[in-house]
């Protein structure tokens, strides 16, 4: 019987774009698999589980491998019950809620960089059109991004953070979460140990709390960039997982 490839499905966080995968697309794809990337709309946690539900609808056939970053771990959570053939979960440096939390409740008390009693003196607001009320795009301060988000990439890294960097919608991080898709589907999880945005010991919560396995890299908020080994080792962990998943169901 051939080996079954299941799609990898990879979703970005906040102040990134799918190029934050670079790392981790092209090994995979030399590897035989089909990657795909979308992108995040980053305005609000409903729509945005929504349009990566219809996009697995649309674009993938047969077992999917769902990997999220950062608030992307939120984006998948509920995404994954929404559409698609999601057979594995995979976390890098990521929030993984329950049902009725919120980004800034998991953050709360947690130390994190971000988690501040003045949010503007480590990020940029700035309006868009057609927001709801109250609603604005929050940008990192280049400040932030140099000691808070990814200080463990060299300089000229951290400054493209900077210029590239696609901001979320304040609305995203009081959203409330669905019912986890990680109650039903296995997951896996890479904690950055030096992860300032989401610290250590709330990724470590979270995790085992969804029963995911688990790894811990010596990286920072974005060790998928850092360290992509680690992270293609987990998602390969889950690749072959599914694949015998998938062997079992047919044979």
């Amino acid at each position: 019987m051939p080996e079954i490839k299941p799609t990898i499905v990879l979703v970005h966080g906040a102040w990134a774009d799918a190029s934050s995968w670079n790392a981790v697309i092209a090994p995979l794809q030399a590897e035989g698999f089909t990657v795909l990337a979308p992108p995040n709309e980053l305005r609000g946690l409903a729509s945005d589980a929504a349009y990566i539900g219809s996009f697995l609808a649309q674009r993938t056939t047969g077992p999917v491998v769902l990997v999220g970053h950062s608030y992307g771990g939120a984006v998948i959570t509920n995404a994954a019950l929404l559409g698609g053939d999601v057979q594995a979960l995979v976390y890098v440096d990521a929030f993984i809620p329950d049902e009725g939390d919120t980004v800034v409740s998991l953050l709360e008390g947690s130390g994190s960089a971000l988690a501040v009693a003045d949010p503007t003196t480590v990020l940029d607001i700035a309006g868009y059109p057609g927001a709801p009320e109250g609603a604005a795009d929050a940008f990192l301060k280049p400040d932030t991004v140099h000691t808070a988000f990814a200080q463990d990439l060299p300089e000229a890294d951290r400054w493209l953070i900077v210029a590239t960097q696609r901001p979320a919608s304040l609305v995203a991080n009081v959203t409330p979460s669905g019912a986890p898709a990680w109650k039903s589907i296995p997951s896996w999880a890479v904690l950055g140990t030096d992860d300032l945005v989401i610290p250590i010991g709330t990724q470590r919560s979270m995790a085992e709390r969804a029963g995911a396995t688990i790894t811990e890299v010596d990286g920072s908020h974005v060790s998928m960039v850092s360290h992509p080994d680690v992270t293609l080792a987990a998602i390969r962990a889950a690749v072959e997982a599914v694949s015998n998943a998938t062997v079992e169901a047919v044979s």
